[in-house]
C-alpha cells in the first residue's frame, strides 16, 4: 500500500469537533481519506483497538493543539498523541509523519504536547479554517516517491512559516551516534528468533548513518508457491485488553512464549515472531495472513491483567474456512501464567493431532517452570519489550528493567543472558565502549551458566561473544554445539554453528540450505532473505542473489542494507550501470558510502570515485575501519588495503570475519601479505575446522 493509498489520522480534544470537522472536510474534498468519523465513537475495547491500528496504520498523524487540550491534563486524545509519538520513534527521520495543527494562539513554546511534536513546525489554521496550501502540502506529503519526503517536509515548514507559525522549540540535544555498524539488532536481542548474518559476519560489514528496525511491510511474492501443510499455525500477537491498556509488553511477552512452547510440538511448522508480528494491529483477513504465513492454523487470543487477576483468551483456527478448532478463556491468578502457557501449548497439540515435546530435547527449564518471583518475570517481559525496539534507547531502558527483575530474582537465569544480549548490541554498535561493555556481557552469561548450564540460549549467546569479539573459532564451535544439542528446535543455534564450521571459511552449500529452513518459518523477516542473499552471492549464484535481494527489498524498502549487497551483486554481473541507481535509492547513507567508490569505479568515473573514496574515509573510516580495505583492494591500491586492513585488526573490526571469501578483496589474494594476515587471525588452511 502507497502512502497516497493511506488514510490520515486526525487527533483532538471533543471541544474542538467542530474545526476538526473543518479541517477533514477540506482534506476529504481533496480526494485524502481521513479517519475522523464520530459516528464511529462508540467506546469500548473493540473501538480502541480499532483507533490503536489506525494510529500504526496512518500515513500522517494530526494532532490538533489549542487551548482545550492545553486546559485537559487527561483525555482520550492525549492516548493517541502517545501512540503516534511512539511510533515516530521507529521511523526515519527523514520520512513526514507528524504534521501538528494549532488552531488558535496557543503559544508552542510551553505547549502540553510530546516532544516529537514540539520539534516539528506547526500550522496555524484559525477555528480549524483550511487553507489551500495546507491541503496541496498534505496531498505532497502523501506522494508515492519516497525520495521527495525530505524535500516535502522542508516545504510545509516554509509554508506554515508564511502562514505565521511560531518558531518550533528545538528539540533535545543527542549525542551523535557512532557508525560502526549496518546493524538491524534484533538478532542480538531476540534470543531464538533472528538473522544471524547480521548477528555474526554481516553484524558490522558496513557502517551505517542510523539504525533501522526490519519492519516487514508487505510480503515478497515468491517464485513458487508450495503448498501449506496442514500441520502448521502462525501465533498472532495477542491483544491487550487490561482496562488502563498499559499491558502491550505482557500480551506481547505472552505471544512469544507461546510461540516457543508450540515450536516444540513434534511434527508442527511454526511461524518465528518477526513475520506474526507484521500482523500486529492490523486488522486483515484471517485467509490473507494465513496464506502470507503459509501456514494453515492461526492462533490468536487476547490478554487482561489487572493487579493480580488474570484473564487470557485463546482460540484456534482453520484459515481455509475460518471454523474454530478450539478456544477457552482463563481466569487465573498472575502466578499461573506459566501453567496456562504449558494449557494452551497442549490443547493446540490435541486439536492438531501432533505430539507436544516435554523431555527429548527440550531444556526442562523451558517447559513451563516458573521463576521464583513472578515480579522478576513480569520485568523480564518488560524488558524484552524494550529490547524489541531495536533502538539506543529501547536499548538502555531494557537494561534498567533486566536489572530491576535481578533485583527481585538474582538467580533468574534467563535474565542474565538477556542482559547479556542487549549488552553486546550496545557494544557492537557503538552505542557503548566495545571492550568495557562486551566483558560485562561475558560476566551475566558466566551468571547465567553459574545458575544453569543446561541453559541453551546463553550458550548460543556465549558462542557469538567467541566468534564475533574473542576471534576464537574453537571455542565458538564448543558453545554452539553446546546450544544446538540442549534445543534442537532452534535453527538459530545450528545457523551459528555452520557459520563457524563452514561460512567462515568460505563453504556455504550447507549454510544456504538451512537458511530456506529458517525463512520457511520466518517468510516476512526481510533480514532472513538478505542473509540468503549474501550466502548466494558470496558463493557465487549471483542471479539468484539478485532475485533474493530485490524480494527482500519488497518486504521491507527501507531495509538499510539491501540495496548495497544488490548494487554488490549486479556489479559481480558486470551492471554497474544498474547498481548506481539501486545504491541511489538506499534510505541509509552509511550503507550507500561503501559502494560508492567501487561502482563509480567500474564505470570509470574515476573522480567521483576518487571522492566518495574521501568522504567515506572522512566521514566513516574512525569506527568502520574494516569497510575501507574492501574499496582500497577493488580499486587495485593494495598496499592501501593492507594498511587498512591492519588498523581494521587493531580494533577488532567484526567486518574482517568474512575475509576468506569477500570478493572485494580478490586482488589481495595473490599477495604474501594476504596469507600472512590469515595466519593472524588463525583463518589460515592450518586453522580449518572440520565441517558441520
Amino acid at each position: 500500500m502507497t502512502e497516497s493509498s493511506r488514510p490520515v489520522f486526525l487527533s483532538y480534544a471533543s471541544q474542538d469537533t467542530d474545526a476538526a470537522q473543518r479541517i477533514c472536510e477540506a482534506l476529504r474534498a481533496a480526494g485524502i481519506e481521513v479517519w475522523f468519523d464520530q459516528s464511529e465513537l462508540r467506546g469500548g475495547d473493540a473501538w480502541d483497538q480499532q483507533i490503536r491500528r489506525q494510529i500504526k496504520d496512518c500515513a500522517l498523524f494530526i494532532p490538533i493543539i489549542s487551548a482545550h487540550t492545553q486546559a485537559r491534563s487527561e483525555g482520550y486524545f492525549r492516548l493517541e498523541w502517545h501512540l503516534a509519538d511512539q511510533r515516530r520513534l521507529l521511523m526515519s527521520k527523514s520520512r513526514p509523519f507528524l504534521v501538528p495543527i494549532c488552531i488558535d494562539g496557543t503559544p508552542d513554546a510551553d505547549a502540553e504536547v510530546p516532544d516529537s511534536f514540539a520539534a516539528v513546525q506547526w500550522t496555524r489554521l484559525p477555528s480549524g479554517e483550511t487553507t489551500p496550501a495546507f491541503v496541496e502540502r498534505v496531498s505532497r506529503l502523501l506522494s508515492p516517491e519516497p525520495s521527495r519526503a525530505p524535500a516535502e517536509v522542508r516545504s510545509l515548514v516554509a509554508t506554515a512559516s508564511l502562514q505565521g507559525a511560531a518558531a518550533p522549540r528545538p528539540a533535545s540535544a543527542t549525542p551523535s551516534r557512532t557508525r560502526r555498524l549496518p546493524l538491524l539488532i534484533a538478532a542480538l536481542v531476540v534470543t531464538g528468533v533472528g538473522y544471524v548474518a547480521l548477528d555474526t559476519f554481516m553484524l558490522s560489514k558496513r557502517p551505517t548513518a542510523g539504525v533501522q528496525a526490519s519492519s516487514p511491510t508487505r510480503p515478497a511474492t515468491p517464485t513458487t508457491q508450495p503448498a501449506i501443510p496442514e500441520k502448521s499455525i502462525a501465533v498472532l500477537p495477542f491483544v491487550d485488553m487490561s482496562e488502563k491498556h498499559d499491558q502491550e509488553y505482557f500480551a506481547d511477552g505472552m505471544s512469544e512464549e507461546l510461540i516457543d512452547h508450540i515450536a516444540r510440538i513434534q511434527d508442527l511448522r511454526v511461524i518465528a515472531r518477526t513475520s506474526t508480528f507484521a500482523f500486529k494491529g492490523k486488522n486483515e483477513d484471517m485467509r490473507s495472513i494465513a496464506s502470507k504465513l503459509g501456514v494453515a492454523n492461526l492462533l490468536e487470543g487476547s490478554v487482561r491483567k489487572s493487579g493480580n487477576a488474570l484473564r487470557i483468551t485463546a482460540q484456534l483456527i482453520r484459515a481455509a474456512d475460518g471454523s474454530h478448532l478450539w478456544s477457552q478463556t482463563y481466569e487465573r491468578p498472575f502466578k499461573d501464567v506459566f501453567h496456562v502457557q504449558s494449557e494452551i501449548s497442549s490443547e493446540v497439540a490435541k486439536a492438531l493431532q501432533v505430539t507436544l515435546l516435554v523431555g527429548d530435547g527440550a531444556h526442562p527449564a523451558a517447559v513451563d517452570v516458573a521463576p521464583a518471583n513472578i515480579d522478576a518475570y513480569n520485568l523480564l517481559l518488560e524488558g524484552k519489550y524494550f529490547a524489541d525496539m531495536e533502538t539506543e534507547d529501547g536499548a538502555r531502558k531494557a537494561v534498567r528493567f533486566y536489572q530491576q527483575a535481578l533485583d527481585r530474582d538474582p538467580r533468574f537465569a534467563l535474565v542474565w543472558t538477556r542482559l547479556a544480549a542487549v549488552y553486546r548490541v550496545q557494544a557492537n554498535a557503538g552505542w557503548l565502549p566495545i571492550k568495557e561493555t562486551n566483558e560485562k556481557a561475558r560476566a551475566a552469561l558466566q551468571h547465567a551458566l553459574q545458575l544453569d548450564p543446561a541453559l541453551a540460549d546463553a550458550h548460543l549467546q556465549l558462542a557469538k561473544l567467541h566468534v564475533q569479539y574473542d576471534w576464537d573459532w574453537n571455542a565458538g564451535r564448543v558453545e554452539a554445539e553446546r546450544a544446538s544439542t540442549l534445543d534442537p528446535s532452534d535453527l538459530q543455534a545450528r545457523a551459528e554453528l555452520l557459520f563457524i564450521t563452514d561460512v567462515l571459511w568460505g563453504r556455504f552449500d550447507k549454510a544456504i540450505a538451512l537458511q530456506r529452513q529458517i525463512l520457511a518459518r520466518n517468510p516476512l523477516e526481510s533480514g532472513e532473505l538478505e542473509y540468503l542473499g549474501d550466502l548466494l552471492e558470496f558463493s557465487g549464484q549471483l542471479d539468484e542473489a539478485v532475485v533474493i535481494l530485490r524480494q527482500a527489498l519488497k518486504i521491507n524498502p527501507n531495509q538499510a542494507s539491501a540495496p548495497t549487497y544488490l548494487a554488490y551483486a549486479l556489479l559481480y554481473q558486470g551492471k554497474a550501470e544498474e547498481a548506481l541507481p539501486v545504491l541511489k535509492s538506499s534510505h541509509d547513507e552509511g550503507w550507500a558510502a561503501t559502494g560508492y567508490p567501487v561502482v563509480y569505479w567500474a564505470l570509470g568515473r574515476r573522480t567521483e570515485s576518487d571522492e566518495a573514496m574521501a568522504r567515506l574515509i572522512r566521514v566513516y573510516g574512525a569506527g568502520a575501519s574494516g569497510n575501507v580495505p574492501d574499496m582500497y583492494a577493488y580499486r587495485g591500491q593494495i598496499d592501501e588495503a593492507f594498511q587498512w586492513l591492519n588498523r581494521a585488526y587493531e580494533q577488532r573490526d567484526v567486518n574482517l570475519l568474512y575475509i576468506r571469501y569477500n570478493p572485494l578483496l580478490k586482488n589481495l589474494r595473490g599477495d604474501p601479505r594476504y596469507l600472512a594476515f590469515l595466519r593472524k587471525m588463525k583463518l589460515d588452511g592450518d586453522g580449518l575446522p572440520p565441517a558441520g
